[in-house]
């Protein structure tokens, strides 16, 4: 299937699509759910297995403390 119709099929702008399959992109849950979606598969064929041991190494898991701080220095909490 070609990025275009893929695109088109999880209505999702292509150049977003594209910036995903480079690596330049993170999708939120609600993208892997659209192109899961569209791709006709489980939502768990995409990240079944994974974990924080498969991030790039310059990230690190997001933690509940990370969380917490982040809603206080938006002023959420």
């Amino acid at each position: 299937m070609s990025r275009a119709k893929l695109a088109q099929r999880a209505d999702m702008d292509v150049r977003h699509l594209a910036r995903i399959e480079a690596g330049d992109g993170n999708p939120t849950l609600f993208v892997l759910i659209q192109l899961t979606t569209a791709l006709d598969v489980k939502t768990e064929t995409f990240v079944k297995g994974l974990t924080s041991a498969d991030l790039p190494e310059n990230l690190t898991p997001y933690s509940e403390a990370d969380f917490r701080r982040e809603l206080r220095r938006r002023g959420g909490a």
